[in-house]
C-alpha cells in the first residue's frame, strides 16, 4: 500500500521557543555536521548536542531526521547562483547555473545521496527552477519543452558531478592509490595499447583540472545541443509559415 506523500513543507513552520532555539539555527547546524562527518554520522541526538539542547527541543520544528533533511536540502539549493532571466542571455544563465550547482554539490557531496529520495519542494528549489523555467521561455522553447530543456541541463550537471563526487572519496581518503589502477589497467587492458596509453595520460593530469576540463566540454555540447533544437524549431515554423501563406 502507497504511504501518503508527507512534507516538512505541508505546513506552516513553529514560531520558536522561549529558549531562543529557532529552525534556521537547527538548519544551520545540520548543515555544518553534514558538511563535516557526512549523512551517515547526522542524528537529532548529536545535533541537540551540538546545540546545547535535547533531541525534544528539536521535535518542535520537525516530525523526524527526514523533514530536517528536507530543510537542509532547501538551505544548499538556496546558495546555488542562478542569474536573473530578465536581464541575462539563456545560455549565461544555463551556464552560471551548471557551474554554480558543480561548486555546491561538490561542496556538500551528502546532497547527491538525498537527490530523488527528498522531495525538492522548498523555497529556494523552487525559486531555482523557476527562473530556470523562465529563462528557457525566453530563449524560445514552449509547453513542456520547457522542462525537458531544463531537466537535460539538470541532469547533466549531476551525471557529471555525483561519479565525481565519488572518484574524490576513494581517491582523497586512501582507498585507491592511482598507481595501483595503473597497474591494474596496464594489466587487463594489453589488448587496448592506445587506451592504455590515454588512460596513462590522464592520470598524470592534475586530477581537478581534468574534471573540470571534461566539465566545461560536455556543458558546451549540451548546450549547442539545446541551441539547434531551438534553431531547428524555429526552421520548421517558418516553413510550416510560408507553406500556409502559399496555400491561402
Amino acid at each position: 500500500m502507497s504511504k501518503p506523500f508527507t512534507s516538512v513543507w505541508a505546513r506552516e513552520p513553529r514560531r520558536p521557543r522561549s529558549s531562543g532555539l529557532g529552525r534556521e539555527q537547527i538548519v544551520a547546524a545540520a548543515v555544518e555536521m553534514l558538511d563535516a562527518e557526512g549523512l551517515g554520522s547526522l542524528s537529532m541526538r548529536k545535533l541537540g548536542a551540538r546545540l546545547g539542547a535535547g533531541a525534544t527541543s528539536l521535535y518542535w520544528y520537525v516530525a523526524n531526521k527526514d523533514e530536517l533533511l528536507e530543510l537542509a536540502m532547501d538551505e544548499v539549493w538556496g546558495l546555488v547562483e542562478v542569474p536573473d532571466p530578465d536581464r541575462t542571455p539563456w545560455r549565461e544563465v544555463a551556464t552560471t547555473t551548471a557551474y554554480g550547482l558543480r561548486v555546491v554539490l561538490l561542496e556538500h557531496p551528502w546532497l547527491a545521496n538525498l537527490l530523488g529520495r527528498m522531495p525538492m519542494a522548498g523555497p529556494h528549489a523552487f525559486a531555482m527552477s523557476d527562473r530556470l523555467r523562465r529563462a528557457f521561455v525566453r530563449a524560445g522553447f514552449t509547453g513542456v519543452d520547457v522542462y525537458l530543456a531544463s531537466g537535460t541541463l539538470m541532469g547533466f550537471v549531476l551525471g557529471q558531478v555525483i561519479p565525481e563526487i565519488g572518484v574524490r572519496q576513494v581517491t582523497e581518503d586512501g582507498t585507491y592509490d592511482p598507481a595501483s589502477m595503473v597497474a591494474v589497467v596496464d594489466r587487463v587492458a594489453a589488448d587496448y595499447p592506445e587506451m592504455r596509453a590515454d588512460f596513462r595520460q590522464t592520470v598524470e593530469m592534475d586530477p581537478s583540472a581534468a574534471r573540470a576540463m571534461a566539465f566545461d566540454f560536455a556543458l558546451l555540447c549540451v548546450l549547442d545541443g539545446l541551441a539547434a533544437r531551438l534553431a531547428a524549431a524555429d526552421v520548421a515554423g517558418k516553413s510550416a509559415e510560408a507553406a500556409a501563406q502559399e496555400r491561402g
